[in-house]
């Protein structure tokens, strides 16, 4: 299967001219694809073509300046560009037999909704965080990828250990502060909750860095483009419960040691804090020192 990651670019039509062609079609038209462009991936996200076209415009023909300060579209790219039909079908070309489409934002949904009416059906438009990803690919794996929204980007991650085995790789792009502590490695000071429970079940690459001066208008922080491939764990060893409470219980207070950290899961006076190990930052612990940390607690807790 090959992942299609779309970016449309559509021109909005004046006001009056808005209304008369939304008259005329009986529907609704907020906007009229004028450019096409996609990358296509593998299963293991590797990059393995390109695509993209002008598309010359049937009805909103005059570009709106605002379009094209946005775009760099000039009127004249657009008025020798393809057709939307010929232009479509190029496209389906271009993306073979066995795809999936992928969308950097939630704007471009109902453009492909009104500008491709044979999609209708076709287009999950939803909130990711309340979706059963068990319901969806009919419970096949899939390849979670976006430019995920830097707000809810953590939720997001979390959600993907919940469905780890239904997601074999993710990627995208997210805010370079989160990309980095997702990669970070242990005794690094943005070494931290994400970082141990990632980590576990996934091989984390930081592929690279997207500076601010690649957006119109530039946002206020730097972003970066990660990838996220399943290791071959497939049981950590431990009481997965239990250690995903003491890696989020003890990171909530990191300057501490694990001995005073670990307090509200096993009492300071347990003879198992005693040992070296509670002398430690949770930051200077490995997944896998967790992972034995997590018997060790278990096992005092049963005692």
């Amino acid at each position: 299967m090959y992942y299609i990651t779309l970016d449309l670019e559509w021109n909005q039509a004046y006001a009056q001219k808005a209304l008369a062609v939304q008259r005329r079609l009986a529907c609704r038209l907020r906007g009229e694809v004028i450019q096409i462009g996609a990358v296509k991936m593998d299963s293991k996200m590797n990059i393995c073509g390109s695509y993209q076209i002008i598309v010359k415009p049937k009805y909103y023909k005059k570009l709106h300046r605002h379009v094209s300060e946005l775009t760099g579209i000039s009127q004249e790219q657009m008025d020798v560009g393809t057709p939307l039909p010929e232009a479509a079908e190029r496209f389906r070309k271009f993306c073979g037999k066995d795809f999936v489409f992928l969308t950097w934002g939630p704007d471009d949904i109902p453009m492909l909704k009104e500008n491709f009416n044979a999609l209708e059906g076709n287009i999950i438009e939803d909130d990711f965080l309340k979706l059963k990803l068990e319901n969806i690919f009919n419970g096949q794996p899939f390849v979670l990828t976006g430019n995920y929204p830097y707000n809810i980007s953590s939720q997001i991650f979390f959600k993907m250990l919940d469905y780890k085995d239904l997601i074999p790789c993710c990627t995208g792009m997210i805010q370079k502060e989160v990309a980095e502590r997702i990669a970070a490695g242990p005794g690094s000071k943005t070494y931290g909750i994400l970082s141990v429970l990632i980590q576990a079940w996934y091989k984390v690459e930081y592929l690279f860095t997207v500076h601010e001066h690649v957006f119109n208008p530039p946002p206020k922080v730097k972003s970066a483009v990660i990838r996220m491939t399943r290791n071959d764990t497939t049981d950590l060893g431990c009481n997965e419960k239990l250690f995903k409470q003491i890696v989020k219980t003890t990171f909530n207070q990191r300057r501490k040691t694990l001995r005073n950290s670990i307090s509200p899961i096993l009492d300071k006076n347990n003879p198992l804090s005693a040992e070296p190990i509670f002398n430690k930052r949770p930051e200077q612990l490995s997944v896998q020192e967790f992972v034995e940390l997590t018997n060790k607690v278990e096992d005092a807790l049963k005692a």
